[in-house]
């Protein structure tokens, strides 16, 4: 019965990724994150462009997004269902089917999932985003160097199995992503978190 979940649960888990957070609190707040601002369908874009508030909703909802399909996997069949399905919702982030595949970068769904199926890494994952946020003044720098530290302490805790395997790929898809931030830190353009 429960390897059918699998056939049911990973699909479900990539529509849920697809849920437009930003799209509609950047909307609800007068603005469209798609065209406005560096364009990206995210908790920082929508923060630079409506404020605090809206920010931290988008933040939260795409949290959620990775955190609930996950816990769902881990109570029905464990770890492994559990990361399949946190990784099918952050694809689901970040290629959504039904905005020809342009998504978010998926850090904070990637942040959901982490704080589910690997709570004490995330926590970690967490401080370091936050200090080097605050050392650099970059939101991308925090969030690439945080989402690689996650991938380190997974290999590190859980020995180079499958899980290692699954966070590297996401780390890999998740930095690519940001292929733009490390192309204007590289021409010293890269947005400043206050500025």
């Amino acid at each position: 019965m429960w390897d059918n979940m699998w056939w049911v649960l990973v699909p479900l888990s990539y529509l849920a990724g697809t849920f437009p957070s930003a799209h509609l609190v950047g909307r609800l707040a007068g603005h469209d994150p798609t065209k406005e601002g560096s364009g990206n369908p995210g908790a920082s874009n929508v923060y630079r462009l409506a404020g605090k508030f809206p920010g931290a909703a988008v933040l939260v909802l795409d949290v959620v997004k990775g955190a609930v399909p996950t816990a769902i996997g881990l109570i029905v069949d464990g770890q492994q269902l559990a990361v399949a399905a946190g990784a099918a919702a952050i694809v689901g982030h970040v290629f959504p089917a039904q905005r020809r595949l342009r998504g978010g970068k998926g850090v904070a769904t990637f942040g959901g999932v982490t704080l589910v199926a690997w709570p004490l890494i995330a926590l970690v994952g967490i401080a370091v985003w936050l200090v080097t946020m605050r050392v650099t003044k970059r939101a991308s720098v925090g969030s690439m160097v945080g989402v690689v530290a996650v991938a380190l302490g997974i290999a590190a805790t859980r020995g180079l199995g499958w899980e290692a395997l699954v966070a590297a790929a996401l780390c890999v898809l998740i930095l690519v992503r940001h292929r733009t931030n490390i192309q204007r830190l590289l021409h010293r353009e890269e947005v400043v978190v206050g500025g």
